[in-house]
């Protein structure tokens, strides 16, 4: 697969956006139109061509601006990447991982040869051609983690399992939808999710928790997440909250179409198999409200998602400020038809 990398930015003059092809395989993240907080994890197996789940690990136009903006984040705050010394195992895991999903299904791409532990690994898009020794971080520019999320799409936690639970003591979170791995490191899966309102009392994480402890070896899954962010984003982290937070006051009605964005987290979880390890993939997709409503069945499921989702979740989510003019502007898109079930766009 030859894929076409755009050149945009994240930031500052924001000239971010998505190709027709891009806006067609978006992971449109509702069913129906109401929308509330569940388990929803599924066997992260193979999906439609040309999807987001085609592949373990989703390669698209926006890869190497998106390589570029987390080398911009890290430079100004390396603490976005951090390991605890006993992760080093899961942190070779990973490369693993990484390298043969993208070199398998993206090798127009990224090569790798491997001749026992000499292993040699080939990224074109963004100029890398390195060989080493796997299991030798000596070997490699930069520790095992951080070099290979360098260059992959999405955000990475790694998740040590002990005492009964799940401990986020590893990760690469350059794009996170406000929370703070450097607050985060070290926690179990109960403290980190206790922000969330409503879930805790319906026993979701209680749940989700079990179901991971059990997770096994070459059976992945995936669930989807959303929220929403005003501006194309990626960097929404409380580090830089002064830099993003007061966007959300410059919503209106004229500039909902270009500002506003609908942004959806594919998140998945795979078993690592040397260190036992979770490792928890975040990879995030953007898309304007002026790129959404040009798929009608989702323009008007979005609206009345929108329009009905609970207070407490949407003062969670940071909709607050905007959430009222941009459902004013949607309900132009929304003639009251009836949408099918599911999240194709047809």
């Amino acid at each position: 697969m030859t894929l076409h990398f755009k050149t945009e930015s994240f930031r500052d003059d924001f000239t971010f956006s998505n190709s027709p092809e891009a806006i067609r395989r978006f992971p449109f993240p509702f069913e129906k139109d109401e929308y509330m907080y569940s388990v929803n994890i599924e066997q992260h197996m193979p999906g439609p061509a040309k999807s987001p789940f085609e592949f373990p690990i989703d390669i698209d136009e926006h890869y190497v601006a998106e390589m570029h903006d987390r080398a911009l984040v890290l430079e100004q705050d390396p603490g976005r990447c951090q390991s605890l010394p006993h992760m080093i195992t899961a942190e070779w895991d990973l490369v693993e991982l990484l390298m043969e999903s993208m070199a398998k299904h993206y090798p127009e791409h990224f090569q790798l040869t491997r001749a026992g532990d000499a292993w040699h690994w080939v990224n074109r898009p963004l100029g890398i051609d390195q060989r080493f020794t796997f299991g030798d971080a000596a070997t490699l520019p930069r520790p095992p983690m951080e070099y290979i999320t360098r260059q992959c799409q999405g955000d990475f936690a790694l998740l040590d399992q002990r005492l009964g639970n799940l401990w986020m003591d590893s990760g690469m979170i350059t794009g996170q939808a406000d929370w703070s791995l450097d607050f985060d490191i070290g926690m179990n899966f109960m403290e980190w999710h206790a922000p969330v309102p409503l879930a805790k009392d319906m026993g979701i994480f209680e749940r989700a928790l079990k179901f991971l402890l059990n997770l096994q070896q070459s059976r992945p899954v995936r669930r989807l997440n959303w929220t929403m962010t005003i501006n194309p984003r990626l960097d929404t982290s409380p580090e830089n909250y002064d830099k993003w937070g007061r966007d959300r006051t410059t919503v209106t009605p004229e500039n909902v179409g270009d500002k506003v964005h609908l942004r959806v987290e594919l998140q998945a979880m795979w078993r690592l198999p040397r260190s036992n390890a979770i490792v928890f993939s975040i990879r995030a997709y953007m898309i304007s409200m002026n790129e959404l409503v040009t798929v009608p069945k989702w323009a008007r499921r979005f609206h009345r998602v929108l329009r009905d989702v609970r207070g407490e979740l949407a003062e969670y989510k940071g909709l607050s400020r905007y959430r009222d003019t941009t459902v004013a502007w949607l309900s132009r898109y929304d003639d009251g038809a009836p949408t099918s079930p599911g999240f194709a766009p047809d």
